[in-house]
C-alpha cells in the first residue's frame, strides 16, 4: 500500500503542476486574509476598540497553521 508521497511522485508532471497551482493560490489567499486581519486589527486598535485583538490573533494563528500544513502537500523535486 502506497502512501501519499509515493503516489504524488508517481503522478504525471501535468498533475503536479496543477497541485502546485492550487497550493500557491490557497497560500496567496491565506496571506491576503492575514494582511486584511492585520489591517482591521490596527484600525480597531487606533479607534481604541481592543476587543478585536484576541479573536484576530486566534484567526491569524489558525490561518498560519493551515498554511504550514499545506506545505506538507508540496511535491518534492
Amino acid at each position: 500500500m502506497s502512501n501519499f508521497r509515493e503516489t504524488q511522485q508517481q503522478a504525471h508532471p501535468r498533475n503536479r503542476s496543477t497541485i502546485m497551482s492550487v497550493l500557491i493560490v490557497v497560500l496567496i489567499f491565506n496571506l491576503t486574509l492575514q494582511v486584511w486581519l492585520l489591517y482591521v486589527t490596527l484600525n480597531n486598535a487606533l479607534a481604541e476598540n481592543k476587543g478585536i485583538a484576541i479573536p484576530a490573533f486566534v484567526a491569524s494563528f489558525v490561518i498560519f497553521l493551515v498554511g504550514a500544513l499545506w506545505l506538507y502537500f508540496l511535491p518534492e523535486k
